[in-house]
């Protein structure tokens, strides 16, 4: 049983929602999206999830280019 499973909170500053999904802390603030844990790991609801997606989305597809996938 994770966190995730436990009820952890979306770990974005200002947001108290419920986490869906885990992921590299690095990578979140990359997006340029705040974390406010100084965690390896960063939880993140729905919505910011989304948001993540969004930004990132476009180095996704460079890489996919890149590396012929």
């Amino acid at each position: 049983m994770g966190r995730i499973e436990k009820g952890q909170k979306c770990t974005v500053s200002g947001c108290g929602r419920e986490a869906e999904r885990s992921i590299s802390a690095d990578k979140v603030k990359a997006a340029g999206i705040n974390v406010s844990n100084k965690e390896n790991r960063a939880y993140i609801c729905k919505e910011h999830y989304k948001e993540y997606k969004k930004k990132t989305k476009k180095d996704k597809t460079l890489d996919k280019w890149r590396y012929g996938r």
